[in-house]
């Protein structure tokens, strides 16, 4: 964050009071990091914009029930706001489903020169994962919610969670092996 740590009580005190400066200066931020974790759940630079800025909006409309503790805390209260506004924008646009979903037969992406793969190749390919398989490895292999959780949080059982990251991976190891052996 590029916030202070001495500063971000006496600014969250202040986006308390609707002072928009504050406002701006906690959206500017937050808002990059954010936007990635959004982006990584919609794959869709527009949408993630959307859900971004109504991320914020609640954000500062339910700023002043969180009792600030550290900085650690407060960016995970964020980042949960960010992740539950993605999940909403799926469930209203109908786009989460969990189950046997369309799998690319092949995806264009580059060649890495070198032997390993880097993060942001595997992250480029988490993008080409269905929508469901996507969000449950999100929130499992990224976000570190646990099957119990991602259950609740997106109305499903735990065994379907289980069964969507287990998809998850198996086309993700097929997808480097595709895209990333020689």
């Amino acid at each position: 964050m590029s916030l202070h740590v001495s500063s971000e009580p006496l600014i969250i005190q202040q986006c308390r009071k609707g002072e928009k400066k504050a406002q701006h200066a906690l959206y500017i931020a937050f808002a990059k990091k954010m936007f990635l974790h959004c982006y990584r759940y919609l794959k869709n630079k527009a949408d993630a914009e959307e859900v971004l800025t109504d991320g914020f909006m609640k954000i500062f409309t339910s700023i002043a029930k969180i009792e600030y503790r550290d900085e650690k805390s407060f960016e995970a209260w964020i980042k949960k706001i960010m992740i539950n506004e993605s999940l909403l924008f799926l469930r209203k646009k109908k786009q989460l489903i969990y189950a046997n979903e369309d799998i690319p037969e092949t995806i264009e992406t580059e060649i890495l020169v070198d032997e390993r793969l880097a993060a942001q190749d595997i992250y480029k390919l988490i993008l080409f994962l269905p929508v469901g398989y996507r969000t449950v490895f999100n929130m499992y292999a990224i976000e570190g919610y646990s099957h119990k959780e991602i259950a609740q949080m997106l109305g499903i059982n735990e065994s379907t969670s289980r069964s969507q990251l287990t998809k998850a991976r198996t086309l993700l190891q097929e997808l480097i092996v595709k895209n990333y052996t020689l």
